[in-house]
């Protein structure tokens, strides 16, 4: 806090404190008398929406009372809540990256969204990159990356080139640490049913796979965890209980 410390004082203390020139202001006092300028009817005129109490502005969209133009429009369709926008990337302007010398990997150190981001191979990540086969014919370097998602053409082409591609999940907050490098969180696991599918399932060459769990370099115990748990399901049985025959004979 600012101070105004008096003339000749020796120190600062209680009772030398003072606020700051002119960030302290009289309070407005009105319907005191016409003399004070604010009198009678306290600034607001006479009448009107505007000169009574408890009246603010009308709710947005307000139309004087005519019907609004948010219901003079049919509506049509709806918004999906779990829409996923993904941030495309071929597989030749990787290659172009990579001849640059502006992108590297290798099976300990395999591209990221945070790589392709930095580098300027990607504008913005949005919800997920998801790596697509276009521009195959072109690729001539071991690729190891970590998408979002990834097209069966990009995988063939990937690994017939000896790479390898590994799909990880990432939520928007996994994604924000992903790309500001922080790993002190523990990433999120899949949990909608088509997640848990898809990144289970070793055609789409997700990481909780087991298949993907033992050729993966980098592979914590949770993932391994993860793995065990989420596809526990297709080991399980369940008894039914027997329906009894109430019927006489």
């Amino acid at each position: 806090m600012s101070s105004v410390v008096r003339a000749g004082a020796s120190r600062v203390s209680l009772s030398n404190l003072r606020a700051a020139l002119g960030s302290l202001h009289d309070k407005k006092r009105v319907g005191r008398g016409q003399g004070s300028g604010y009198g009678g009817t306290s600034g607001r005129g006479h009448k009107g929406a505007k000169a009574r109490s408890g009246n603010g502005k009308p709710k947005a969209g307000f139309e004087g009372g005519q019907t609004p133009i948010t219901k003079r429009f049919p509506k049509k369709g709806f918004v999906n809540p779990n829409r996923k926008v993904y941030a495309a990337i071929n597989l030749d302007r990787i290659q172009h990256w990579i001849d640059q010398g502006r992108l590297t990997s290798s099976p300990d150190q395999p591209i990221t969204a945070k790589d392709l981001l930095f580098s300027g191979c990607l504008h913005n990540v949005h919800d997920g990159v998801k790596l697509l086969g276009n521009g195959a014919q072109f690729l001539k370097t071991p690729v190891h990356i970590v998408p979002s998602r990834a097209s069966k053409s990009a995988i063939k082409a990937v690994e017939a080139n000896g790479g390898s591609v590994f799909c990880q999940y990432y939520n928007p907050l996994a994604l924000r640490d992903c790309v500001k490098g922080r790993t002190d969180r523990i990433a999120a696991a899949p949990t909608r049913r088509n997640d848990i599918l898809w990144y289970t399932d070793w055609k789409n060459r997700g990481y909780l796979s087991p298949e993907a769990v033992g050729k993966m370099p980098l592979v914590s115990e949770r993932w391994k965890q993860l793995s065990r748990q989420l596809l526990s399901f297709k080991t399980q049985s369940f008894n039914k209980k027997p329906t009894e025959n109430t019927a006489s004979a």
